[in-house]
């Protein structure tokens, strides 16, 4: 079994342009998460527009954000996290929006739009939402079956309940390889704030993390998939 979470509570993965592309007109320098796109999306795009494209991916919003902060990363659009997004925006990393060539930005949520504005890009000036997702647990049913008939597998007890991740030790249980994806969990399983920065409260998570860790196959963002 290879449960894996992937935390976006709350969180939109959003297009960004970044202020430090130097493409030139008929190119496209793109930097995104690993399957994000079909396998013939850029070969279409490149058809219909002549338009060539340079595609590189991550597994994680802290490499983006290592790679924009040291600044001349080369590509046109980039997409973070929208938590992540608020203080690269900050950091003037990223070029604001025109909307009067984005003939299509009517045809966005408007209520997503609305969540972004308040919480993380106020006026929707740098980022146009590309999903909005919720936290996620993949599973191998018969290998679960194999081990626990009445797994709990509508409850995150699969994979912060340190007795019931154990059982599936054998066969492999993998966390992201990403802190700010895994203590969000880890701290509303606890009845905390997963948002929440209290030093104690944090604390309190890693202890209960590290009763579940013997039993970790690997942390890796990618390889789940």
């Amino acid at each position: 079994m290879t449960p894996y979470s992937r935390l976006f509570i709350g969180a939109a993965a959003a297009l960004m342009v970044t202020s430090t592309a130097t493409a030139q007109e008929n190119e496209l320098h793109i930097y995104n998460w690993s399957d994000y796109i079909a396998a013939d999306t850029i070969e279409k795009f490149e058809a219909e527009t002549g338009i060539d494209v340079t595609y590189d991916v991550y597994d994680s919003n802290e490499v983006l954000e290592a790679k924009l902060l040291a600044g001349n990363t080369g590509y046109d659009v980039v997409v973070p996290t929208s938590d992540f997004m608020y203080r690269q925006a900050q950091a003037g990393v990223y070029q604001k929006l025109d909307k009067s060539k984005l003939s299509n930005w009517k045809h966005l949520d408007k209520d997503i739009l609305a969540r972004l504005d308040a919480s993380h890009d106020p006026g929707n000036e740098y980022a146009a939402p590309y999903m909005w997702g919720t936290t996620g647990i993949g599973y191998n049913i018969d290998m679960v079956k194999e081990r626990m008939a009445d797994a709990p597998v509508d409850s995150w007890d699969m994979m912060l309940d340190p007795e019931v991740v154990e059982k599936f030790a054998d066969c492999g249980v993998t966390f992201l390889d990403a802190p700010s994806e895994v203590f969000p969990a880890a701290l509303n399983y606890l009845g905390m704030d997963p948002n929440g920065h209290d030093p104690e409260n944090l604390e309190k998570a890693l202890e209960h993390l590290l009763k579940i860790r013997p039993h970790i196959k690997y942390f890796h963002s990618s390889q789940n998939i």
